[in-house]
Parts: C-alpha cells; structure tokens; sequence
C-alpha cells in the first residue's frame, strides 16, 4: 500500500551541489558571506524599526514584516547547504525534509501575498495621499499582514501534504540542495498527474492574484507619477518604484519559473539557479532597496548605531 512504501525511505541525500572540492570551498565562503550579510542587514533593519517610534506605521509595519520573511528563507535552506559544502554531510531525514519543504513554501507564499500587499499600500500612499490615514490604517495594516501568514501557512500545508502523502521507493537521492516540490516529484515512484494538476490550480490561482494586485498597483502608481509637475519628485517617485518592481519581477519570475509548471519540463541545473535567485538573493537585495534607499530608515538606522556607540563606550 502507499503508507508502506513511504516507510521504505526514511532519509533523503541531497545531491545538487558540486563535488570537487575546490569548487566546494569556494561556493561556501561565498554563501556565508551572502548569508552573514542578509541576515546583518534584515536583524539591523528590524531592531531599527522596532526601537525607532517614529517608524511605528504602517509602511513600516510591512517592511518588518519582510525583514523577518528575509531572515527566515535563507535561514530554511542555507545552513543544510554549507554544511553540505563544508562536511560533505548530505543526508536529510524524512521528518526535515517534509519540515524544510513546509517551511520554504509557507515563507515563499507569505512573500508573494506581503509583497502584493506592500504595492497596494504604497499605490494608496501615492494616488490617495489625502485618505492615506482613513483607507490605510495601522489596524487594517495588521490585519492585512496576519492574514498574509495565514494564507501562506494553509498553502504550505496543502502543497506539503500532498508532496508527503506519495510513495518514495526507487531512489532517495534529491537532485536540488534542499527539499522542493518539483524534485520531490521528480524523485517519487508514485502518479502525480492529479497532485501536479492541484499545485497548478493553486499556485496559479493564489500567484496570478496577488501578481495582479501588484502588477496593477504599481502600473496607477506610474501613471501618477508621470502627472507630478515636479521632475525632482518624478525622478525620486520613479527611482524608488523602479527598484521595487526590479524585486518583485525577480521574486515573481523565479518562483512563478520554479512552482507553476508541469514536472516533465523539471530541469535540475536551471531550478538550481533559479531557486538561489529568490531564496539567498532577494533576500539579501530587499533591504538595500526597499529600506536602505529610504531616508526615514537611514536615519533611524544612524540613530540605533549612535545609541549603540554610546552604550559601548561607557
């Protein structure tokens, strides 16, 4: 029966990164690095946040939200990766790979859902600045940021139960360097036309709504800019919402590239590529542009770095 042949695997190896040893080295001082620095840059801007009254809006409220989301999918995935590349320690059991899986999905989605969010907010911010404070308030706000963590966690639970609901009994050999749907299906003996067909469904579903939502948002928000009278303001307006469509094409192009697609077009090298530009790059691109380029978190990152100074040197 299906319950027997999943207790015929009770680990997976996780085989998608290099063997030679040279090369080993390197792509692990190179993902410490990129990992230290999100993880720096992310704890800073949310401690900065946090501490800074100034910063408690709703604006503000999502961008720690992100933050967080920043710190938790590389942390999901990086750490099984370096000690792969350090110790040559591939192996993952069954019960952390179905946990690293359900986590991924549930940051990934919540991602897809806040940044939707986030361009609705600053839509109403720049087309409605007078209703801003009645349409956009900090309740709303929270209410809209928790409803994003739930719907990220039951769109995990579904894509994670259907994934550890097949049969693996040929092979335990995962060819990505942590645990994702599509090698999952991949490397399954079981049929998964009807599995597939209910991720297409709903990522396709959930993906496409939240893309129109942002895509939508951000097409009123460049309209309005092209009425400012000022080229000073129409420069800055642009420059701001330039970087943060360049993040969320890149978020939505990979992830759309990796979940909403059939198994038979899976290509292990290219997923490979595609997965580290959401999951270890966006996250470490985030901060630079969606807080690092604003005056408000620039200054309230200076004044968490006097206060820190201060206290150090009595």
């Amino acid at each position: 029966t299906q319950r027997v042949n999943l207790s015929t695997v009770s680990e997976f190896v996780l085989v998608g990164l290099s063997d030679a040893p040279e090369v080993r080295f390197l792509l692990f001082v190179l993902f410490l690095i990129i990992y230290l620095a999100t993880m720096a840059g992310n704890i800073t801007i949310l401690v900065a946040m946090s501490t800074d009254t100034r910063l408690h809006n709703p604006m503000y409220l999502f961008l720690g939200n992100l933050s967080l989301l920043d710190i938790l999918c590389p942390t999901i995935t990086v750490p099984k990766m370096l000690e792969a590349l350090l110790l040559e320690k591939k192996v993952i059991s069954f019960t952390g790979c179905m946990l690293q899986l359900f986590f991924l999905i549930d940051v990934v989605g919540t991602e897809i859902f806040l940044l939707a969010v986030m361009a609705y907010d600053r839509y109403v911010a720049i087309c409605h600045p007078l209703q801003y404070t009645n349409i956009v308030s900090l309740k709303l706000c929270a209410h809209l940021a928790i409803g994003t963590w739930v719907v990220g966690f039951f769109n995990s639970l579904l894509h994670t139960s259907l994934i550890f609901t097949l049969s693996f009994c040929d092979s335990n050999e995962v060819d990505q360097y942590y645990c994702d749907i599509p090698p999952m299906l991949a490397l399954s003996c079981s049929p998964t036309y009807s599995r597939e067909l209910v991720f297409l469904v709903v990522a396709g579903v959930l993906g496409s709504a939240a893309f129109v939502v942002t895509l939508m948002s951000y097409i009123y928000i460049l309209v309005a800019i092209l009425y400012m009278k000022s080229s000073e303001s129409r420069h800055k307006a642009f420059s701001t919402c330039g970087s943060h469509l360049t993040v969320v094409c890149l978020f939505y192009g990979t992830t759309i590239c990796t979940y909403v697609r059939p198994s038979s077009t899976y290509s292990p090298h290219q997923d490979r590529v595609v997965s580290m530009l959401y999951g270890i790059l966006t996250p470490l691109l985030n901060p630079i542009i969606y807080s690092l380029r604003n005056k408000e978190v620039k200054c309230a990152l200076i004044r968490l770095i006097s206060h820190v100074r201060t206290l150090l040197t009595r």
